[in-house]
């Protein structure tokens, strides 16, 4: 019970701690760590209430005495590590809440990546129709009245900029956003929102994976932006965004959920980190988010395996078995 309880309590914890990470200044100096943090997260949550599930089985076989003695031994003490008052039904229980999850996770999973790719190629297709390739761009050009710039999913997918988004910017300026959209195809962008997605899809009343799914399209643009500056002036990229950011948009323009675009709802913030220009994590805190990254992932496996740590026995030796006991030891002169 001791593996099942704190699993349950690890999970519990990432849950109440997620909005302090969304808080946190950091991620807005390393928004690529930070993504990782996010969705390290919540897969590390999740896992720990499937394996919580999982370790009740753990006290259920028995090991037989044929198999040798330091094999029952080992048994006997696992067992007990592991043993839970509840018996045969809360082992049942278990297994069920595990396999609903991984189920539920799944289906949510193939869901959101099918619908996505499905809305993808009939956008695609529409845009083939409606818009024109300029080869100086690299882009699709679209004929509207609405300034407008995302990418499609995919390295080779298009971008695609509206004539009133050009009419809007500068040279320098769609420079930037070409680099700001060719930025999300590069870094798959997209998959990465579209994961996030899957356990606020998942569980839609666990506040924290909501945040996750937001926190990690937010530092997705966050990204973006600073590969744009890398190419352009952080000026022309920030003016590119407050231009797109407050063009009216109707429904009609708006870019799918999946396509990711330069403006969208959090440019005024952006633009101010991009003049604010913050200085990017040292060596150090960048090193030490990674690991924490590592330690979210394998923490699961750890609280699982845990109890079992120290069953090999000390101090035991062939006879004890002969009594059925490893407790008893048989004397001999």
């Amino acid at each position: 019970m001791i593996a099942t309880t704190g699993l349950l309590g690890y999970a519990a914890l990432l849950l109440i701690l997620a909005p302090a990470l969304a808080r946190a200044e950091w991620p807005n100096r390393a928004p690529r760590l930070a993504i990782a943090v996010w969705l390290a997260l919540a897969a590390s949550a999740i896992a720990s209430v499937m394996l919580a599930g999982l370790a009740l089985l753990v006290a259920a076989p028995k090991v037989s005495h044929e198999v040798g003695w330091l094999l029952a031994i080992c048994g006997w003490k696992l067992r007990a590590r592991y043993a839970h008052p509840g018996g045969a039904a809360l082992e049942i229980g278990g297994v069920a809440v595990a396999v609903l999850l991984a189920a539920r996770v799944a289906w949510c999973a193939a869901t959101t990546l099918t619908a996505t790719a499905r809305a993808g190629r009939r956008h695609r297709l529409r845009l083939l129709l409606a818009g024109r390739p300029d080869a100086r761009l690299g882009a699709l050009v679209v004929e509207h009245g609405e300034a407008a710039a995302y990418c499609m999913p995919g390295a080779r997918q298009p971008v695609v900029l509206t004539t009133a988004a050009l009419r809007l910017l500068d040279d320098t300026q769609v420079a930037a956003v070409l680099a700001h959209e060719r930025a999300h195809q590069a870094g798959r962008h997209h998959l990465l929102v579209s994961l996030a997605a899957v356990p606020a899809a998942a569980f839609p009343y666990v506040p924290a994976f909501a945040r996750a799914r937001d926190e990690v399209a937010r530092l997705a643009e966050l990204v973006a932006d600073d590969a744009a500056a890398a190419r352009s002036p952080r000026l022309a990229v920030a003016e590119a965004l407050l231009a797109l950011g407050t063009a009216t948009t109707r429904p009609a323009t708006q870019a799918a959920a999946w396509a990711l675009g330069a403006g969208g709802s959090t440019a005024a913030a952006r633009v101010l980190r991009l003049i604010e220009a913050p200085n990017p994590l040292g060596r150090a805190a960048r090193t030490a988010g990674t690991l924490a990254v590592a330690a979210l992932v394998a923490l699961p496996l750890l609280l699982l395996s845990a109890p079992a740590f120290g069953v090999l026995p000390a101090g035991y030796h062939p006879h004890s078995v002969a009594s059925g006991h490893p407790n008893r030891h048989t004397h001999t002169l």
